[in-house]
């Protein structure tokens, strides 16, 4: 990174709401603002923003306004964990709520840790991870994943392509369903598998191999491409000829914020797993819905990770009046086994791992850029922090961080 770039990134930290320090609490937002993943992680921090102008607007949390700090680690990884370390040490924040991609999170965890702070992570991942200072409100792998992957293979699916951007969870997501799909008889030649870097550009080999694989029908493409390839992937796979009947793409990243960004017709009966659609029909998310685009225009859209994002903050205002303290240790104690009301209906933290009991569903993209959902979990599924087809005789390691001795 530049001097520049440096000085720019360091410019684009905001105090939302400065107040009197006796008046208020300081919370830290931490997404991407610039880059490669800025087209995913801005709707995150308005979301964020959105929770706690409402947490204001009610009074805030235990009598104090919260003040929210936003920074910017633009895409890059180790400014993330220096952007934490500023969140923590130097604006003192009661809680965190950010990071989107893995390598991301894997970069402030050891901050988080060796500060005993508290980060509240809104976006689905791979498992294999449970630190005592990370809350994790969005998918476990057989929250998303697994799931998913039954579906296809219940729907005729046959041979898989496994394509990913080359970092932590793509990777990781991927020995999850390779071992997945192995312990349901789907031969290892029936797999293939393949990563791009951050930021590609040129899927025309890669949708190649995907059009010769899908030759005599029973292929599908399981996607965990991140940020904005997500967008010459879906063109290129278009303008091969390739459809969702010739073979189904099943995304774990592409939400309907990503389908702003992209040409939707082509896209038209792709599939997607998440755990909230836009489209869900009760009070509680049309009072969402309403509320963020009344603040961002009637042009946006929520999804998962910004229903995530959002719940995220309300999950801790609820805990901080459960302990009666914004200290990190009695937040977290209070947090174990809280239900809440959210915009896909109610949810509960688990009540001993740092994860969320939530709902899954399967969408086909529409015309319109929305979501009809095709496939619904009976009743919440509860959150594995480590797939059992990588643990398969149990054995799982001990929580990380906690409480300083």
């Amino acid at each position: 990174m530049t001097i520049r770039s440096t000085l720019l990134t360091a410019a684009l930290t905001v105090t939302v709401g400065s107040l009197a320090a006796e008046e208020s609490v300081k919370v830290g937002v931490l997404h991407s603002l610039s880059g490669t993943m800025a087209i995913s992680e801005t709707s995150c921090k308005d979301a964020t923003l959105l929770a706690v102008e409402e947490i204001n607007a009610k009074g805030g949390v235990l009598g104090k306004k919260i003040e929210a700090v936003v920074v910017d680690p633009a895409s890059n990884w180790p400014l993330f964990a220096e952007k934490a370390k500023e969140l923590l040490l130097t604006h003192k924040t009661a809680a965190v709520f950010g990071c989107w991609t893995s390598v991301s999170r894997k970069s402030v965890l050891p901050v988080f840790e060796e500060n005993n702070g508290l980060l509240f992570y809104p976006v689905q991942y791979e498992g294999e991870e449970q630190s005592l200072n990370v809350f994790y409100t969005a998918a476990s792998p057989n929250q998303q994943l697994v799931p998913a992957a039954e579906y296809m293979l219940e729907n005729g699916a046959k041979k898989f392509y496994l394509l990913g951007t080359d970092y932590v969870f793509p990777r990781t997501a991927n020995k999850v369903l390779k071992a997945m799909l192995k312990a349901k008889g789907v031969p290892d030649a029936n797999v293939k598998e393949q990563y791009t870097p951050f930021g590609h550009k040129d899927y025309q080999t890669i949708v190649a191999e995907i059009k010769a694989l899908a030759k005599g029908g029973g292929a599908c493409v399981l996607s965990t491409i991140n940020g904005d390839s997500n967008v010459p992937f879906y063109k290129e796979f278009a303008n091969q000829g390739l459809t969702s009947s010739d073979c189904p793409i099943m995304a774990f990243s592409v939400a309907e914020d990503e389908l702003r960004a992209m040409e939707v017709p082509p896209l038209v009966g792709h599939l997607a797993a998440w755990n909230y659609f836009m489209s869900l029909d009760n009070p509680e998310n049309k009072a969402f819905v309403s509320a963020f685009q009344a603040k961002y225009g009637k042009d946006r859209v929520t999804d998962d990770p910004i229903e995530a994002a959002y719940y995220g903050v309300y999950i801790w205002k609820a805990a901080v009046e459960k302990a009666q303290s914004f200290e990190v240790d009695k937040v977290r104690a209070a947090i174990y086994g809280l239900e809440f009301m959210s915009p896909s209906g109610m949810k509960q933290m688990d009540a001993k791992n740092q994860h969320t009991y939530k709902p899954v569903y399967i969408g086909e993209i529409k015309k319109d850029g929305q979501f009809k959902i095709v496939y619904k979990s009976k009743g919440l599924v509860k959150p594995d922090s480590y797939s059992s087809y990588l643990w398969p005789n149990g054995g799982y390691p001990a929580p990380t961080g906690g409480p300083k001795k």
